[in-house]
């Protein structure tokens, strides 16, 4: 896997004062991990917009921070933005230590074209949109990928027990869970007549036979 390098430079500016920053566009973050001492750091908001996208939560990023030497592998822990506007507010970064095994979220990304869906009108489901994986950090899969033009009909489905892991990766789901299926399309029930509505005219129409019946010579 390639590893995203992410330029970052240490951060003097804390609490409100950080606002500052924000509007020339620099974006506080921090990085933290086992064995080290937290750092403030800052990032250039327009790169941001760029790595953030592409590393999720399973891709590693090295944060190459202006004055120090060093490698620093982390992954993205917690993105945090404006609750109304979106923007971006802050990033947490967790350092990871290569050579031990780590637990991440790994998506499942579809291809292909389902038969069921696209000629006999069903619904794809997809209840899985990922799965968790233990691997070390530079072996985390940035995805995994499924092909849904197996599902034909109705009957088939993908399971987690499908998806190739490479060496030394282990995906921790149940190899039993259901990641998709077809399901048939909804059929409109007719409209049934109301039974009272049913019973209320055979009654009428039973008292106009009655009258016709007096009315007879």
């Amino acid at each position: 896997m390639d590893t995203i390098i992410l330029t970052v430079s240490p951060r003097t500016v804390t609490g409100k004062k950080v606002k500052v920053l924000r509007r020339e566009g620099v974006v506080p973050v921090h990085m933290f991990g086992r064995g080290i001492e937290s750092q403030s750091l800052q990032a250039d908001l327009r790169v941001l917009r760029v790595v953030l996208p592409q590393a999720g939560t399973n891709v590693p990023i090295s944060l190459d921070v202006d004055g120090q030497d060093g490698e620093n592998v982390c992954f993205v822990r917690q993105v945090q933005r404006h609750p109304v506007t979106e923007v971006l507010l802050h990033v947490d970064f967790q350092r990871v230590d290569v050579s031990q095994k780590v637990t991440a979220e790994v998506p499942i990304v579809v291809e292909g074209v389902s038969v069921a869906v696209q000629e006999m009108e069903g619904t794809l489901l997809q209840p899985l949109a990922s799965v968790t994986v233990e691997a070390l950090p530079l072996s985390m899969p940035t995805a995994f990928t499924i092909d849904i033009s197996i599902l034909e009909d109705f009957d088939k489905t993908i399971r987690v027990e499908t998806l190739e892991a490479g060496e030394d990766v282990t995906i921790l789901n149940d190899p039993e869970e259901m990641i998709a299926t077809v399901v048939r399309p909804r059929v409109e029930e007719e409209e049934v007549p109301d039974v009272e509505e049913l019973e209320g005219v055979e009654g009428e129409d039973g008292e106009e036979g009655a009258e016709a019946g007096q009315e007879a010579p």
